[in-house]
């Protein structure tokens, strides 16, 4: 039984992933949301990442396959946030310190944001704080500065403001 809630954990942060490059595309890509999230679906895109393993004497990059995804999660996220994209940003916005604009983040870490705001507003059943700590770990893989700490504070005023009984 563990084994299983362990591989259904691993199949929804791989979905997590997914959304987050899927976004991206859509938005930079000028694709369609069925158009990639079929690719996706499918295999033909994001099956594979770069793993960096820079050491002091040398630098090594490989292919790794990425985990098996829930795909009914990820379509569902995906096509969420595409559908929500200006309420979601506007909402962001609001949260941002002044003189902040959501427009001048990078485009992986708005569709980040993106990705995790929607699921801190639509997916109640699982604990805010698992959502902030998936998205906190999916900006340190993107991000080496100081993005991974923006986010978690932003998302962890979000979720407190929005889930006030810490769900």
């Amino acid at each position: 039984m563990a084994k299983f809630v362990s591989e259904k954990i691993r199949m929804k942060s791989a979905a997590r992933l997914a959304a987050v490059q899927a976004t991206y595309m859509i938005e930079f890509g000028q694709l369609s949301v069925d158009e990639v999230v079929k690719d996706f679906i499918n295999g033909e895109v994001g099956r594979y990442v770069i793993d960096d393993e820079s050491t002091e004497f040398e630098q090594k990059e490989e292919l790794v396959e990425v985990e098996q995804m829930d795909t009914s999660y990820f379509a569902e996220l995906t096509r969420g946030v595409h559908k929500e994209k200006e309420q979601l940003e506007r909402s962001l916005a609001h949260y941002l310190r002044e003189g902040w604009s959501f427009d001048r983040f990078d485009g992986t870490l708005r569709a980040l944001l993106l990705c995790a705001a929607y699921e801190l507003v639509h997916t109640t059943d699982i604990d805010a704080a698992v959502i902030v700590k998936e998205y906190v770990d999916l900006a340190y893989a993107f991000f080496a500065k100081n993005e991974p700490k923006m986010v978690n504070a932003l998302l962890d005023q979000i979720a407190k403001e929005i889930r006030p009984l810490g769900k």
